[in-house]
């Protein structure tokens, strides 16, 4: 029986999932970031400012829809800013009505305890909780791989890519997998536009429609996969054959569990189709264009797909 991982013929909608405005330290309004954004094709910005909760639901339209989020952040004490641990979080309200600021989290960095009951309280509240830029953060797996409760992380930060090369964390992913978190992985900008920081990093969303329920929905489900450019059109699983359809890419990969991956190079590759063994643990897709840029697909745990 095929097994449709991602299908991505119609109803994709791109979208930045992370983005500041002059609400908290932003160059750009709402408005302007909403018109920039369209502009490049994209459908859909979960404004993120900081320690803020502002709903900007007044933006959305039948080709435009604006997410409630904000991002909140846990800092070390007692060290220079440029060697400061930090968890930085987006908070991404489940519903458009959700207006009240959360508690900003008050806790000492070193207390993973009370940031995973943190975490916890902001799921029961209805938010889905991303983990950010955990290089960027200085951070190591023995840290992040002790949270519990995240929807997704970054393995992509264009922001943090172009300010010194922290952006991308395809090992960090793993290595939160592979303590056994089963979440997602998300690309986006952090825009704050002080720099040329925008429409370097998207999420390619597969929903039935561009309503908020429904974008919250596949965002819940891990309908989208992360890029930096190139798009992947459909996955499939059909007995152990793994067949990706993507634009033109130079490369393919699987990453798996352990050691094993499988790899297809040439040039301008569209299709691929990777016998899998059955005990990889979980699957991701990496496809990698001439320009070394990647998308990088969600995880799928082989035991759940049956």
């Amino acid at each position: 029986m095929k097994k449709i991982l991602f299908a991505g013929d119609k109803n994709v909608y791109k979208a930045n999932l992370h983005c500041h405005t002059t609400i908290s330290d932003g160059k750009h309004s709402p408005e302007e970031i909403k018109h920039i954004y369209k502009t490049k094709g994209y459908s859909i910005v979960a404004f993120t400012d900081h320690g803020q909760l502002v709903p900007h639901d007044y933006l959305s339209d039948e080709n435009f829809l604006a997410l409630n989020a904000c991002e909140v952040d846990i800092n070390q004490k007692g060290e220079a800013w440029d060697r400061t641990k930090v968890y930085h979080f987006n908070l991404y309200a489940t519903r458009p009505n959700m207006v009240d600021t959360p508690p900003l989290p008050q806790m000492d960095y070193f207390d993973i305890d009370a940031i995973n009951k943190y975490i916890a309280d902001r799921r029961n509240e209805g938010f889905l909780v991303c983990y950010n830029h955990p290089y960027w953060s200085l951070q190591t797996d023995a840290e992040y791989s002790k949270l519990k409760g995240c929807f997704a992380m970054e393995i992509y930060n264009h922001g943090c890519e172009v300010e010194g090369f922290y952006g991308y964390n395809p090992q960090s992913y793993d290595e939160m997998l592979r303590s056994g978190q089963q979440l997602y992985c998300v690309s986006t900008d952090d825009n704050h536009n002080h720099i040329d920081d925008s429409f370097g990093g998207f999420v390619n969303i597969s929903s039935n429609s561009l309503k908020y329920e429904d974008v919250i929905d596949a965002l819940k489900s891990g309908n989208f996969y992360s890029s930096q450019g190139p798009e992947i059109y459909e996955m499939s699983l059909e007995g152990n054959a793994l067949t990706i359809k993507c634009s033109a890419v130079d490369s393919i990969v699987i990453f798996t569990m352990g050691r094993k991956c499988y790899v297809q190079t040439g040039k301008d590759i569209r299709e691929a189709v990777f016998e899998l063994s059955g005990d990889e643990g979980y699957i991701r897709v990496m496809c990698r264009d001439s320009d070394k840029k990647d998308a990088n697909s969600n995880a799928y745990w082989l035991c759940e797909l049956g």
